[in-house]
């Protein structure tokens, strides 16, 4: 698009890319980055979603220093943990893990962190750490078997996706719904604005 600066996002994920277009913007490329993502011995759930949204906006900038069309674009970059106290979630690939977050999550608050770092085209870093305490009902045998079969849970922090069917356990959100799903707006384009990116861009063709 002709008038504004570019925009890549370093990430793979739908959800992300849904968000970024819920806020009417159009990333002119993804660059999902492949970043270790274990938890560092004794790393905290904050520190962990900081720290590798900085690396995931890193490896996105590495790869687009090396591109004509990209060089100099804002990198947007985002990691969501789910943690219940100082317990990090794993993203469950597996049935077990799946099952395991859920029980552990079932009837309790739990805590859903996401960081979000902004590389400007001068390579200056922005970041924002969110915090948002969710509340689960108390799940049944039947409800986490049923969810299982579903397959939603797959790849998920925290075995569960706020914006599927996993909707219905959810009691309370204190804080940013978007921010469970991904990547949260508010903070988000507050980033980019701050730093000259045209976030209404394009709202005149957003409807």
């Amino acid at each position: 698009m002709i008038g504004r600066p570019k925009l890549v996002l370093a990430s793979g994920s739908p959800r992300r890319l849904s968000l970024v277009n819920q806020a009417g913007m159009e990333p002119d490329a993804l660059r999902p980055a492949n970043v270790d993502e274990m938890p560092h011995k004794g790393e905290l759930p904050r520190a962990l979603a900081t720290r590798l949204a900085r690396a995931k906006a890193e490896s996105a900038l590495d790869a687009i220093r090396i591109d004509e069309e990209l060089r100099g674009s804002f990198v947007l970059a985002a990691d969501t943990v789910v943690a219940v106290g100082r317990r990090i979630l794993p993203k469950a690939e597996l049935l077990d893990e799946a099952a395991q977050c859920l029980r552990l999550l079932s009837g309790r608050n739990h805590h859903v962190y996401t960081g979000v770092c902004l590389v400007t085209p001068r390579e200056s870093f922005r970041q924002r750490l969110v915090d948002t305490r969710v509340r689960f009902k108390r799940l049944s045998d039947e409800d986490i078997e049923a969810y299982l079969a579903s397959g939603e849970w797959r790849g998920k922090a925290g075995g569960y996706a706020a914006q599927g069917i996993a909707g219905t356990f959810i009691v309370k959100i204190v804080g940013s719904y978007t921010s469970i799903v991904g990547l949260p707006l508010y903070e988000t384009t507050n980033l980019l604005a701050g730093e000259g990116y045209p976030v209404r861009f394009g709202w005149l063709n957003a409807v």
